[in-house]
C-alpha cells in the first residue's frame, strides 16, 4: 500500500460547510462540437455499418428477437436494415424521470439544469483519514453513500468502487443495498449477469412499494455495455430484454479503446460506439416500446506512450461532447463522462484536468455527467476528490447558465438611480441579488495577498479533508 505526501499541518479552521447558498442554474450555454451536418454523416456511417457489417448477438433469444423485428441474420452476425433502426428509434421516451427514495422527483433526463453523478468502476480507494490507497471494502461503499447524500451538486449516487470483501457475485448487490441504506438519492449501479441485476431491482422495488413502484418512479440506473468491436454479449443482451420487460431505465453504450477496438479517430470512435449502442437500443425497443433507455460516450483515448487511459485528456471530453452531440440529434437521452483525472493525487493536475472537463460537459446537451471524484485513470476513488468536484460542479453550473438578458438585468433604471451619487452598492438591486448573481465558492480562495500571508487558515487539501471529515461525521 502506497502513502501520498501529507500537505503541511496548519491550525484547523472552523467549519464552513453550509455557509454558501445552494444554487442550481438552468443551462442557458449550449456548446455543439458535432452540427447536424456532420452528426447525420455520423448516423449514415452507423446505418452503413449495422445494415452491411452487422453485430454478432451472442444470446439465442435477442437474435429471435431481432429476425421477429426485421433484422437479417447470416451466419454469426446480425444485420439491421436502416428502415428498421429509424423506426424503433422513434418510440424512445426523450424524458426519463428519476426519483429518490422517498417518491419525490430529483430529475429528468430533459432537464436544463446540469446533472452530475460519481463512478462504480474504483478497484482502489484513497483513505481520507489515514491519506492511504487501499483496496475498496464494503464500508467505504456506505461511507460513499452518506457523502453523496450531502452533497448538493451530486444528483444520482453510486459505490465509486468495488468492495475487495465481498465476493464477486454479491458484491452489486451488496454495494447497491449499502447505498440505498445511506442516501435518498437515485442509484447507478451495473452487475454481473441477468440474475444479479434482478436481484438489485427487487432490492429496489421493496424500498419503494413492489416493482410496479419502481417502474412508475424508478430510483435506479443499470449501465449495459455492448461489447467492442461490433458485438452484443449474452449478458448484455438479457439485461436488456429484463430491464425493457420491466420497464426499468437503462444506458446502453460500449467502453471503446481507439486504435485497439476501434478507429483512432474521434469521429470514427464515436461513429462505431454509436453504432454499437443503437444494436442495444433497438432490441430493447422490440422487446417493448417506448421503455427507458439511454445511451452516452465512454471512449477512452489511450496515451500510446504507456498504453493506458487518458480521461483527463481533452480527447476524452471532446469524445463525451461529440456523443452527445450525435444522440441529442437522434433524440435519445444521454449521459457522458467528465470530472475526473489521471492524476494519482489531488494537486494541480487533477484541478486543471477536472475543471476543465466539468466546464464542458456542464454547456453540452448530456442529461447526465458522471465519473465525478475519480484518480488514477478511474482506479481510484476519492471521497475528498468528490468534495472538491462538487464544488468545480457548481462552479461550472453557473458558467453553464450564461448571461440573462431582461429588462431588469439590463438595469437601466438602476443607472440613472444610482450613477449620480455613485450609490449602486447601496442601491436595492444590488442588495436583492448580492449573494446569488455571482457564484460564491466554500472552498475556493478570494482574499487578498496580506490576509492570506498572514492567515493561519488552511491550504486547500487540509480544507478538502477537514470539510470531507465533517461531512462525514455529520451525515
Amino acid at each position: 500500500m502506497a502513502r501520498r505526501a501529507h500537505s503541511r499541518g496548519r491550525k484547523a479552521a472552523q467549519d464552513r460547510a453550509g455557509s454558501v447558498p445552494v444554487q442550481r442554474h438552468e443551462r442557458r450555454n449550449q456548446l455543439r462540437t458535432i452540427d447536424a451536418d456532420s452528426a447525420e454523416m455520423i448516423f449514415s456511417g452507423v446505418l452503413d455499418l449495422l445494415g452491411n457489417l452487422g453485430m454478432q448477438v451472442d444470446d439465442p433469444q435477442a437474435r429471435q428477437i431481432l429476425v421477429d423485428g426485421g433484422c437479417r441474420e447470416d451466419g454469426h452476425r446480425t444485420y439491421y436494415p436502416p428502415e428498421l433502426v429509424r423506426r424503433t428509434m422513434e418510440t424512445i421516451p426523450r424524458r426519463i424521470e428519476f426519483f429518490n427514495q422517498d417518491g419525490h422527483l430529483a430529475f429528468a433526463t430533459d432537464d436544463k439544469t446540469p446533472r452530475f453523478g460519481t463512478a462504480v468502476n474504483c478497484v482502489q480507494v484513497l483513505d481520507p483519514r489515514t491519506d492511504i490507497y487501499r483496496p475498496c471494502v464494503l464500508s467505504d461503499i456506505s461511507d460513499h453513500g452518506r457523502l453523496q447524500d450531502a452533497l448538493p451538486h451530486i444528483d444520482m449516487a453510486a459505490s465509486l468502487g468495488y468492495p475487495s470483501d465481498i465476493g464477486a457475485e454479491d458484491e452489486a448487490l451488496a454495494s447497491v443495498r449499502a447505498l440505498l441504506n445511506t442516501t435518498r438519492k437515485p442509484i447507478f449501479f451495473t452487475g454481473h449477469d441477468e440474475h444479479g441485476v434482478r436481484a438489485i431491482w427487487e432490492e429496489m422495488g421493496q424500498r419503494v412499494g413492489g416493482m410496479a413502484a419502481l417502474a412508475d418512479k424508478p430510483i435506479g440506473l443499470d449501465l449495459i455495455g455492448p461489447i467492442s468491436p461490433m458485438k452484443l454479449g449474452e449478458e448484455t443482451c438479457q439485461r436488456l430484454i429484463m430491464a425493457a420487460q420491466l420497464h426499468l431505465p437503462v444506458v446502453c453504450y460500449p467502453a471503446i479503446f481507439p486504435g485497439m477496438a476501434c478507429p483512432l479517430t474521434l469521429a470514427g470512435a464515436i461513429t462505431q460506439a454509436t453504432a454499437e449502442s443503437l444494436a442495444g437500443i433497438v432490441l430493447s425497443q422490440l422487446v417493448s416500446p417506448g421503455a427507458p433507455v439511454m445511451s452516452g460516450s465512454s471512449v477512452m483515448p489511450m496515451d500510446m506512450r504507456r498504453a493506458d487511459m487518458a480521461i483527463g485528456s481533452p480527447e476524452y471530453t471532446l469524445a463525451g461532447l461529440g456523443a452527445a452531440d450525435i444522440f441529442d440529434y437522434l433524440g435519445i437521452p444521454s449521459w457522458v463522462g467528465s470530472g475526473c483525472t489521471d492524476a494519482h493525487d489531488i494537486g494541480p493536475q487533477a484541478f486543471a484536468e477536472v475543471s476543465a472537463s466539468l466546464h464542458g460537459t456542464s454547456v453540452s446537451s448530456t442529461a447526465l455527467t458522471h465519473n465525478l471524484g475519480v484518480l488514477s485513470s478511474g482506479r481510484t476513488g476519492s471521497m475528498e476528490m468528490l468534495v472538491a468536484c462538487d464544488e468545480m460542479a457548481a462552479m461550472a453550473n453557473r458558467f453553464s447558465a450564461g448571461i440573462l438578458v431582461t429588462k431588469e438585468t439590463i438595469a437601466t433604471e438602476v443607472v440613472t438611480r444610482a450613477a449620480l451619487d455613485n450609490s449602486f452598492l447601496t442601491d436595492q438591486h444590488t442588495l436583492d441579488r448580492y449573494q446569488t448573481e455571482m457564484w460564491i465558492p466554500e472552498l475556493f480562495q478570494r482574499e487578498g495577498l496580506e490576509n492570506w500571508q498572514e492567515s493561519d487558515a488552511l491550504d486547500m487539501s487540509a480544507r478538502l479533508k477537514e470539510k470531507t471529515l465533517t461531512l462525514l461525521q455529520g451525515s
